[in-house]
C-alpha cells in the first residue's frame, strides 16, 4: 500500500508505484469522485475520447437509416 501526505496548500504527491501503474506523465489530470458511502475513487485521465475514433467498423453491406437509429423518438 502506498501513502502520501497533504501539504498545508492542499497538495500531495502521487506515489511512484501508482504513477507507474496508471502510465501517467506530467500534466495528467486526475478525476476525484466522492461516493455516498465516503469512498473516494481517483481516476487518471490518460486517454481522450478521440483515441476511440475509428475502432468500430460497420458490417459490410449493412446500412441503417437515421430514422431506424432514432426509433425511440
Amino acid at each position: 500500500m502506498s501513502e502520501s501526505t497533504i501539504t498545508t496548500k492542499g497538495q500531495t504527491t502521487v506515489p511512484q508505484p501508482i504513477r507507474d501503474a496508471l502510465h501517467t506523465a506530467p500534466g495528467t489530470k486526475l478525476q476525484w469522485n466522492l461516493m455516498p458511502d465516503g469512498t473516494i475513487i481517483v481516476r487518471a485521465k490518460t486517454k481522450s475520447i478521440l483515441d476511440l475514433a475509428g475502432i468500430l467498423k460497420a458490417p459490410k453491406g449493412k446500412k441503417i437509416s437515421i430514422e431506424d437509429m432514432n426509433a425511440w423518438r
